[in-house]
């Protein structure tokens, strides 16, 4: 590239890195969590949802959403946070992942927040229900800390065994 391509192709590059990008925000328990709202396909309540014999506790089992059958994971269970309940008021995250669609519930959601890069900061080494592994960083905000989920990499992890879940 030269001239103005290459002025035009820098602009980019410097735009993309701060860039916002926009996050649904939760609750688990006592903490807040943020995915990246391009994951997110829907938002429901809990309900309908058929038993798979032999799964772990944390898969509740499965939905038909559209055709489309959906395990259902009570994030709530897995990491042993928040009070596992069953109602009206119950939610569940449909995400629409790289490589399937999954269901997670969640004790509540909380907002859209939009985020650059710079508003995210390395997580350190700590002890968390959560497996470092899968947190992108920490955002602050003006009434706490946000932990920023990886969640296609926490999806995809052996341990939440959803390749045993799936139907379809």
């Amino acid at each position: 590239m030269t001239g103005k391509n290459s002025e035009a192709g820098a602009a980019q590059v410097a735009a993309a890195a701060g860039a916002e990008r926009e996050f649904l925000t939760f609750r688990l328990g006592e903490e807040e969590y943020a995915i990246d709202i391009l994951k997110v396909q829907e938002i429901r309540g809990y309900g309908g949802v058929t038993r798979i014999a032999r799964a772990p506790s944390f898969i509740k089992g499965v939905i038909n959403l559209r055709g489309t059958i959906i395990p259902i994971v009570d994030l709530r269970d897995r990491f042993g946070v928040g009070e596992l309940t069953y109602d009206e008021f119950t939610i569940v995250i449909v995400l629409n992942l790289s490589d399937r669609v999954v269901g997670i519930v969640v004790d509540s959601v909380s907002d859209v927040m939009r985020l650059t890069e710079d508003h995210i900061r390395p997580a350190p080494d700590f002890s968390t229900a959560v497996d470092t592994r899968y947190i992108e960083g920490l955002a602050d905000m003006d009434d706490g800390m946000v932990i920023v989920l990886e969640i296609n990499g926490m999806m995809s992890d052996p341990g939440m065994e959803l390749q045993n879940a799936e139907l379809g």
